[in-house]
């Protein structure tokens, strides 16, 4: 059985959190279809479709917000461009640390103090006020841009982690007897240490992920998000602009909230199973 298959069956945490993720996935890649369903050929930002702060009823199932936009079909338009952010600055971050680790850790000496040195200057820069200017001067670059900022800002802690087990790694009989034998430094890397690293990998990306997710939120919340996109964290930014919860429409603010809780609850859920399914150690205590 694969790797995947027996984590699926022997987690309860990874395969809920799964569950949960790909359900928000799925819903992300049918944003369009969704967004047809409850408000036909309508632009979903567009203000003005409907009456303002329309409580939810039978044909606005969540309401209306101040600008009168159906809330449901705005989660459904908002929540790819979350996921986007939140997946593509995992995904980067997760490969500028595996590059850096990788090299830092296998090659050591003067390669490695280089790259260790790089990497420490970035994790104690206080990483806050870069990224706000930084947000603040890609607003109208969209969400690919801005990914690429928070990416460039998380690698550091991923590249110290795998550093630390491809150090250990490189130590193991089976790579001495690779070097011996004259094979190349890249087949030792993919072929020997990357496959013994991918659940590190796997686990970094899904905390990466996370930790964008949040940057993003809180990026969005304080007005630093993009400009020309819908996502969960500018829903929540508007919401309390116009202090719904005081006005009794609480519902405007709680569904994106929601969708962010759930979304931070699947790739958590994932991370700590593949944590516990891979060290056995935590799975007393957890």
């Amino acid at each position: 059985m694969s790797i995947l298959g027996r984590l699926v069956r022997e987690s309860g945490k990874f395969k809920v959190g799964m569950v949960i993720t790909l359900i928000l996935i799925i819903l992300a890649l049918l944003s369009d279809w969704l967004v047809r369903w409850r408000i036909g050929d309508a632009d979903p930002i567009k203000a003005g479709t409907y009456a303002i702060f329309v409580d939810p009823n039978s044909e606005n199932w969540l309401g209306t917000d101040r600008y009168g936009r159906d809330v449901l079909a705005l989660v459904f338009a908002a929540l790819p461009v979350s996921l986007t952010v939140a997946f593509l600055a995992g995904l980067l971050s997760t490969a500028m640390g595996v590059i850096v680790g990788f090299v830092s850790g296998y090659k050591g000496g003067r390669t490695d103090a280089f790259l260790r040195t790089v990497t420490d200057m970035l994790i104690v820069i206080p990483t806050l006020p870069l990224v706000i200017i930084l947000a603040a001067n890609t607003r109208s670059l969209g969400s690919v841009k801005l990914a690429l900022v928070l990416a460039v800002f998380s690698w550091p802690f991923a590249a110290r982690v795998i550093r630390t087990q491809v150090m250990s790694l490189r130590e193991r009989p089976y790579i001495e007897l690779a070097r011996i034998s004259d094979v190349s430094d890249r087949s030792i890397i993919f072929g020997e240490i990357l496959p013994n690293m991918a659940p590190f990998v796997a686990i970094g990306f899904a905390q990466a992920s996370v930790g964008s997710a949040f940057a993003l939120v809180g990026l969005t919340v304080i007005g630093l998000g993009p400009s020309s996109q819908m996502d969960l964290g500018r829903l929540i930014s508007e919401a309390l602009g116009y202090g719904v919860i005081s006005m009794g429409k609480e519902w405007i603010f709680i569904a994106p909230v929601f969708c962010l809780i759930m979304l931070f609850y699947g790739l958590a859920l994932m991370s700590q199973g593949m944590e516990e399914f891979f060290n056995p150690r935590l799975r007393s205590g957890a």
